[in-house]
């Protein structure tokens, strides 16, 4: 009971804010008031069988039991744990076990198991590189592939970073950042350190890998929206024998220079409709940081469409 209520009663919070419900705790009894109390029971007695499982439950793991019940039919009568399923996929690491938390997350995290050729399209914070990392680190852990290889193009977010101090890696280790964190949420610090100087794990920048021939690899493509049409056509070229590639990107964060065209736009009109490629979409719906994150994104969405609205109107006057 201590840890479905969570500290400070953090969790059944929780519960009340996405359910719109009220939930009294009093002793190891839960009274649930609101429209949606059913709904809410049945999270908490899914939750509890969790707990009973062994399983932990954390604020994201709520936010997703939740998210993935959403327009679902109504449970069947049985046990409590069938009331409320556990997500049917869940992939294993050293350190985690990650589940996804949206329906477009599990059609993403099993196209990435389907599939040689996977992307992943959509705005920040829906998991799409943090999912592909987890999935190739799970791959090389059960001897699918025989090493890890993360790319990103080198490009600033609309800063002039000016000269750079240090070594090659100390230039090229600011625009990585991203692929070190989510590979530390999956692998021990030593184990990790002990990876890359085998260079079982690579991290480096798009212009890197003109030239190879990638086999054995599970291969990501980060911030693909920022690779030209030629380095995005470079890079789908490396996949070899018995590799895997994903490609994540986010098309309302185009970080080029005015004119270049974005090489992911390019790959999604020319790749639609290729027999063993993956195309999967995330929305504003589909963002796991904190809420207001997917609130910023709608805002912004929708400041888009109002003003291809106007240019439109303006277009057919002149």
């Amino acid at each position: 009971m201590i840890d479905l209520v969570g500290p400070g009663g953090a969790h059944l919070a929780q519960i009340e804010q996405l359910l719109g419900v009220q939930i009294v705790h009093r002793g190891n009894a839960l009274f649930v008031h609101g429209d949606a109390a059913p709904e809410a029971e049945r999270v908490l007695n899914g939750l509890y069988a969790r707990l009973e499982a062994g399983k932990d439950v954390t604020m994201g793991v709520i936010d997703g039991l939740i998210r993935l019940r959403e327009g679902e039919s109504e449970p069947r009568d049985g046990d409590q744990g069938e009331m409320f399923p556990a997500p049917a996929l869940e992939i294993r690491t050293r350190k985690k076990t990650m589940e996804p938390r949206t329906e477009a997350q599990k059609a993403y995290t099993q196209a990435l198991l389907d599939h040689e050729l996977t992307f992943g399209i959509g705005p920040a914070g829906t998991g799409k590189t943090y999912i592909a990392v987890a999935v190739a680190v799970s791959k090389f852990l059960q001897g699918e592939v025989d090493r890890i290889i993360l790319t990103r193009p080198a490009v600033e977010a609309g800063e002039k970073l000016g000269f750079l101090p240090g070594t090659q890696d100390d230039k090229i280790d600011p625009y990585m950042q991203p692929l070190y964190d989510a590979l530390n949420d999956f692998l021990p610090g030593k184990q990790l350190i002990k990876l890359r100087e085998e260079r079982q794990v690579e991290i480096a920048p798009l212009a890197f890998m003109r030239g190879r021939t990638l086999n054995n690899a599970f291969v990501i493509l980060d911030e693909a929206q920022n690779a030209t049409t030629m380095q995005m056509k470079m890079f789908l070229t490396r996949l070899g024998q018995g590799s895997r590639m994903a490609i994540t990107g986010d098309r309302s964060q185009v970080d080029l220079p005015r004119g270049v065209y974005s090489g992911l736009r390019d790959a999604e009109s020319i790749l639609k409709g290729v027999d063993g490629i993956s195309f999967n979409y995330f929305t504003a719906a589909d963002v796991v940081r904190h809420p207001l994150v997917a609130k910023i994104i709608t805002a912004y969405e929708a400041d888009d469409t109002r003003r291809e609205a106007a240019r439109a109107v303006r277009d057919a006057r002149e």
